[in-house]
């Protein structure tokens, strides 16, 4: 909990400690009601810094049993303490301090530092956790060589892990003791310990340099049979790094464990990462395409940071960027090289329009590397993490894979071991192109997205196509007045037979064509607020595709027609801006329909028509063509949120295309269907998500449709039809036999928790049936837990971002609901209840009635006693 005003961290007061940590060993003896911690640390003095003998060491919610100097017991009053830090004075240049502490792992419901998860205990200590452990300097430039003994029953835990490698074991009577050491210096946020009973699914890979490694997966042993994806993922990730990046594993074993009970979704600790079971299991039962693809990505993540924030780590928590922005980035390449680049592409600009954009336009807005913070876990946010990737995403196109893989092995080669800064990461790709990049590091400093104004003029007579574009970055908490960013833009000019022109971009002002034109890329350079561009012997007016691939995260204001951007949605050579077309398409009508009925246009039914039946294309990326915007989507291109109008706009579109295409809907769906085994390939993927799109539709339209839906929902042997057809039947409006196939669905698999957290999400996340009356049942089903993320976000979470007509309510009920949750979740988990708060903030932009609403509800939040950190520093921003 909190004083009443709690402190602001600054970046600008960032100062080296006072000493460094040169070796840590731990002991744990593990017990059923409490955990003694015994830490030796070998001190030395920084020597950079003026000598105070001053050490103040990090500690929260520790019981201290004893502190040696030495070999010499401190007393008390040698000591300072207080709830947040232990503090020695007279310390000289090195020492040997032990300190004993006792924690309490069954009573940690806020999963920070060492807790129980069930049976198995295990840490989670980024950013700040380790300090829940024992007194430390709990900070990331602080790296220190550590070795860990475990002590603990042998019988309720044959399985003790942690980091690095495993270099003894011992039989201590009815105990066993297990030592593990890992050579390489890291900080403690990146320490990790599991015990418990454990099944283990092991493998090996052969490393580019010939050295053996062996993979180990533990889970629960009810989960057995869900480990081999994701231990194929790992395989195939780390041989995408070695050819990718050249960066070879450095451990004799690397580990995976899958914890039920985890904040986040997974993390990197060195040699031993502990995953949200979510992000790990998987067999063709129960998990969907959807969970395949995120779990390989988040294996990979994960493996990544071996040497994007491991071996080279950041120096303090303004830097986490660094290693997240980096990673993601990794991690997205790693992807879209395994599946389709360009459907993976329109993923992350979606989560970037929805997500982040609606960050940079709110009270939480903050720039890639933040300026200050009252608490650090509220900036593991898409800023941080999907803003950061697109802005290392940026500095690939600006010098090209060669020219970026040149950077890395320098920043990699100059900094290993090391912890360091966004400005060395970013000095090294400098360093090893000969170019400056000081204009370009505003996208690290400003917050907030650009916004591009884009006219343009056409001179038949001269063949000339001039193109000015005008960049505006709107003011955010604390940010006024931005300068002009370097914004890459990849364009084409497309001819009315729908090919590519030739193009050269000359500069308005004179500049040199090298300063503003990439040819290999196609990439214009926009540096200034305003520039204009000439594009000489254009023979015709061409269409206008800018900003191909999303080269940049900002928003694009350009008028263009409705008969223009079907247009672009057939002949696009870039598949990213056939989908945007589509999409800016998609809003018009949806803006339009909600005053008036809607009938798609015979045009619009022809190209939907032609995309259905086009076999040569990918079938994902056709779903995403006739896949609408969300709600979510649509209300960050709206100036004012109407959240009803929205939903009944996009109701009416639905239903619309649904009507005219149900033909081709129902061709397609049968097309599609298959009676091949399942099998987690992009090739099978691919095709069950347009499958199921047009069964979504479909059902909507035609009994046939429906009965369709059922017969999928109840023929199907595997998760990802069986969830679609289920979404499909929710969607139907056919409320009693949605109800009847959720009934069925939840006796089916109401013993595999990741299963019935679909279930949860399937309802509580829905536009027919998310009700605050669902809510509540939902909330005191006997799936529920409060104790548990993944259920909470299964149904809060998908409340509050997916059933948006539902939770606008408009007597704000649906606000009251999830302000009562924060004010409970804040005395038991701070970060889960800050993070649910998100939807929350967003007050000033809705209609003023749902707004005051909304903000009445953050007042009762800041209201509450005993506010956390956490909470305390998004309500009071939000209400600023």
């Amino acid at each position: 909990m909190r004083d009443a005003h709690p402190s602001t961290i600054y970046l600008k007061d960032y100062q080296q400690p006072a000493y460094w940590i040169d070796q840590t060993e731990l002991t744990f003896q593990l017990e059923d009601d409490s955990t003694l911690v015994t830490s030796r640390l070998a001190l030395r003095r920084n020597d950079s810094l003026t000598p105070e003998g001053y050490l103040r060491l990090d500690g929260q919610q520790l019981e201290l049993v004893s502190v040696t100097l030495d070999g010499q017991l401190v007393a008390a009053e040698q000591y300072q303490l207080d709830d947040e830090s232990l503090t020695l004075s007279g310390l000289q240049e090195q020492h040997q301090l032990e300190i004993v502490t006792r924690i309490h792992p069954d009573k940690n419901t806020a999963l920070e530092g060492l807790y129980r998860s069930g049976g198995m205990y295990c840490t989670q200590c980024e950013a700040e956790g380790f300090r829940r452990i024992t007194y430390y300097l709990d900070r990331p430039d602080v790296m220190s060589v550590f070795t860990t003994h475990i002590i603990a029953p042998a019988e309720s835990n044959p399985v003790m892990l942690s980091n690095g490698n495993c270099t003894h074991e011992e039989v201590l009577g009815e105990q066993r003791k297990v030592t593990w050491h890992d050579p390489h210096p890291k900080p403690a946020y990146l320490f990790a310990l599991v015990a418990g009973d454990l099944v283990m699914h092991e493998d090996r890979f052969v490393t580019m340099n010939g050295r053996e490694v062996t993979l180990r997966i533990f889970v629960e042993p009810v989960n057995a049979d869900k480990t081999a994806y994701a231990l194929d993922a790992l395989k195939r990730s780390m041989r995408w790094d070695e050819e990718v990046y050249g960066r070879e594993y450095d451990l004799d074993i690397f580990m995976i464990v899958a914890v039920d009970d985890f904040n986040m979704g997974a993390m990197e600790n060195k040699g031993l990462n502990i995953f949200n079971s979510s992000c790990v299991l998987a067999n063709p039962a129960t998990a969907t395409d959807t969970a395949y693809q995120r779990i390989e990505a988040i294996v990979a993540h994960e493996y990544f940071h071996n040497w994007s924030g491991n071996r080279v780590t950041c120096r303090d928590w303004f830097q986490l960027s660094l290693k997240e922005g980096f990673t993601v980035f990794r991690d997205a390449c790693f992807s879209a090289d395994m599946n389709s680049a360009t459907v993976k592409r329109i993923e992350d600009a979606n989560i970037m329009r929805t997500v982040q954009f609606a960050e940079d336009g709110g009270p939480m807005a903050h720039p890639v590397q933040p300026d200050s913070f009252i608490e650090i876990s509220n900036f593991y946010t898409v800023t941080i993490y999907e803003k950061g990737a697109e802005v290392v995403g940026m500095l690939h196109k600006i010098l090209g894979a060669d020219g970026f893989r040149k950077g890395s092995d320098l920043y990699f080669e100059r900094h290993d071991g090391q912890a360091v800064t966004i400005y060395d990461f970013v000095s090294a790709m400098e360093d090893a192109n000969q170019v400056d990049l000081s204009l370009f590091t505003r996208w690290y400093k400003q917050a907030g997205t650009p916004v591009i104004s884009v006219s343009s003029d056409y001179s038949k007579a001269e063949q000339t196509l001039s193109l000015t574009l005008k960049q505006n970055c709107p003011d955010t908490p604390g940010q006024t007045d931005k300068l002009p960013m370097w914004i890459p833009v990849q364009l084409g000019l497309i001819g009315s037979d729908g090919q590519d022109l030739a193009v050269a971009p000359e500069s308005a002002d004179g500049k040199s064509l090298e300063n503003i034109w990439s040819e290999d890329s196609q990439v214009l350079h926009f540096t200034e607020a305003e520039e204009t561009f000439i594009f000489r012997n254009v023979t015709e007016e061409p269409a206008l595709s800018l900003f191909r691939g999303f080269s940049a995260p900002v928003k694009v204001e350009q008028s263009q027609s409705d008969a223009e951007l079907l247009f672009l949605l057939q002949n696009d050579s870039d598949g990213f801006n056939r989908w945007d077309a589509g999409q800016r398409l998609m809003l018009n009508w949806i803006r339009s329909a909600q005053d008036d009925e809607f009938e798609l246009p015979d045009v619009a039914v022809k190209v939907f028509a032609g995309l259905l039946a086009d076999e040569e294309l990918d079938p994902a990326m056709v779903a995403y063509l006739l896949t609408l915007p969300s709600e979510s989507y649509i209300a960050e291109f709206s100036e004012v949120v109407d959240p009803h109008a929205i939903h009944l706009g996009r109701k009416r579109v639905r239903m619309a295309m649904a009507m005219a295409l149900s033909d081709q809907f129902a061709a397609c769906y049968q097309r599609l269907t298959s009676n091949l085994a399942y099998e987690p390939t992009p090739e099978q993927m691919t095709r069950r998500s347009l499958k199921n799109l047009a069964l979504q539709y479909w059902s909507q339209a035609t009994c046939e449709g429906l009965q369709a839906a059922r017969h999928q929902f109840d023929a199907s042997d595997n998760m990802t039809d069986q969830m679609a057809a289920l979404s499909a039947l929710v969607l139907s409006g056919e409320h009693e036999l949605a109800d009847a196939c959720l009934d069925d669905f939840y006796k089916e698999w109401k013993h595999d928790a990741l299963v019935v957290n679909q279930w949860l999400s399937a309802q509580a996340g829905s536009c027919e049936l998310g009700t605050l009356e669902r809510i509540q049942q939902l909330l005191e089903h006997e799936a529920f837990d409060w104790r548990n993320p993944n259920k909470i976000r299964s149904v809060l979470g998908a409340f509050a971002n997916q059933a948006l007509s539902f939770f606008h309510q408009q007597d704000g009920a649906g606000y009251q609901l999830l302000a009562d949750a924060v004010i409970r979740l804040n005395a038991t988990n701070p970060q889960i209840a800050s993070r649910l708060l998100t939807p929350l903030t967003k007050w000033r932009r809705l209609t003023p009635e749902l707004g005051d609403n909304m903000r009445g509800e953050l007042q009762r939040i800041a209201a509450s006693p005993d506010l956390s950190s956490d909470v305390y520093e998004v309500v009071t921003k939000a209400l600023a």
